[in-house]
């Protein structure tokens, strides 16, 4: 009976493994956008996501070995793992580096008036630039100083960003590169508030979306303490313990891991299409 347990484990360990490879995204790379992740062949897992895999695994193998539910070591790992993924909120800061862009897009309006040159003006821009795009800011300004044409440089950012606003801006700033004067200043400050308009509406809309993600992690937390009350009160779970016990309760959690997965695709933006779309080599 021990030898069964031990090789249901390892084989339920192996097929936990696969599982997480399958639903954890694989990293970014400088200047990819976010959309074309799950297009790419290789997968690679952040070190705090193998550790968060690893403690799952554990407390897996030690719950497994005490309950004698072989199920137990693939839905910890999994749960250790997803839900994070599950209840993480990414419209939000979709929202905020959408705000970001907005400031920086008037800043740029408001520097280009000053009658600098573009490249000055975004490298410029970098030390007022607002936190949410900090980052991809000052990675565009590293491309600028090293030498790389600016039309590349920016379509690197808009990679990054990775987002149909952040085209129309780099878009205007494309069609300008040859240019200088008032022109694109003007054009920027009404870029800006047409951004300014966007960020409005998408707060109205995720306020709306929030009522439906409260719901969705109310749900995770009933399910986990039922699953716990189960744990603990081993006289009254015993018939989970049976073969036919555990694959029902892994039925259950698995329809209730689709239930949670389609109420949060309920609650996620779509992104729209982008104007500037990304030559891959090789595609």
């Amino acid at each position: 009976m021990m030898a069964a347990v031990t090789l249901s484990v390892l084989v339920a360990m192996g097929g936990a493994v696969l599982l997480v490879f399958t639903l954890v995204p694989p990293t970014q790379r400088e200047g990819e956008p976010a959309r074309y992740r799950k297009q790419k062949r290789g997968w690679s897992l952040s070190r705090p996501t193998q550790l968060r895999l690893l403690i799952g695994v554990g407390v897996g193998v030690l719950l497994t070995l005490i309950t004698q539910w072989v199920v137990l070591i693939v839905a910890i790992p999994l749960a250790v793992i997803g839900l994070p993924l599950l209840l993480k909120d990414d419209n939000q800061k979709v929202i905020d580096k959408l705000d970001g862009l907005e400031a920086w897009t008037r800043s740029l309006a408001g520097l280009t008036t000053a009658g600098q040159g573009l490249e000055r003006t975004l490298i410029a821009s970098r030390d007022s630039c607002p936190a949410p795009i900090k980052d991809e800011v000052t990675r565009l300004v590293a491309r600028l100083n090293s030498r790389m044409t600016t039309e590349n440089a920016l379509r690197m950012f808009a990679d990054e960003l990775d987002d149909e606003t952040a085209d129309l801006v780099v878009a205007h700033l494309l069609l300008k590169t040859n240019q200088r004067g008032s022109g694109l200043a003007n054009a920027l400050q009404d870029l800006a508030e047409s951004i300014l308009s966007e960020v409005r509406a998408r707060r109205q809309i995720e306020t709306e979306r929030s009522g439906p993600r409260n719901e969705t992690r109310i749900v995770v937390f009933v399910t986990l303490g039922v699953v716990g009350l189960l744990l603990v009160a081993q006289s009254y779970s015993a018939p989970y313990g049976t073969p036919l016990g555990q694959v029902l309760l892994a039925a259950y959690l698995a329809i209730d891991v689709l239930l949670l997965l389609m109420m949060r695709r309920m609650t996620r933006a779509i992104p729209g299409p982008r104007i500037l779309v990304r030559t891959r080599k090789g595609a």
